[in-house]
């Protein structure tokens, strides 16, 4: 992968293990398909301190980029999101208080800064108060000047697959990938 690098439209495809959750990125064809591959996850289920690594394929022989949060067990807990030799490249956090209605997070990268909210808040109550696991969940962040920076949508389906629109092109892939499975991972807390 390069430094920086910018994909509009990719799709995260879970798939399910008995301690991991498994993601697979790819980038979206013209016609709305599934194009070439661009990562591969696995998060442990219940780890005390949060870390995702990203590889290039599931041989994960070569680890590309990685989330992993700053503090052990903290419901305000930021997470960095590094490039491959280690570098920060973004950072994203839920804000506690203001999720309690409806999920919310944080995220900033080089040039920006923003706010994402769960899009519907009946949706919203409706996975705090039942165990529906096929909702539709739309996520949309927005800079401080109320202009889109990415969007997450979890489609209606037995197992999760998100799209993931990325309208502002400071946003990097990565970043963008990591609040995808972040938003995943944190939502099933």
């Amino acid at each position: 992968m390069s430094a920086e690098m910018y994909l509009p439209t990719f799709f995260v495809k879970q798939k399910f293990a008995m301690t991991t959750n498994r993601y697979e990125l790819y980038a979206a064809n013209p016609d709305g398909s599934f194009g070439q591959m661009y990562g591969f996850a696995e998060q442990k289920r219940m780890a005390f301190k949060e870390q995702v690594t990203f590889f290039s394929d599931a041989s994960k022989s070569r680890p590309v980029f990685a989330f992993k949060a700053r503090k052990k067990i903290d419901l305000n807990a930021g997470y960095d999101i590094t490039d491959e030799a280690g570098q920060q490249i973004g950072f994203f956090r839920k804000d506690f208080g203001a999720s309690l209605l409806r999920s919310t997070f944080h995220v900033e990268g080089p040039g920006y800064q923003g706010t994402g909210q769960e899009r519907s808040q009946a949706v919203a109550l409706i996975r705090r108060f039942t165990d529906i696991p096929f909702l539709p969940i739309h996520f949309d962040f927005v800079s401080a000047d109320g202009q889109p920076l990415l969007g997450v949508e979890r489609q209606g389906s037995v197992r999760d697959k998100y799209t993931v629109h990325v309208p502002d092109q400071r946003v990097d892939f990565r970043v963008a990938a990591a609040i995808a499975v972040g938003l995943d991972a944190l939502m099933q807390r």
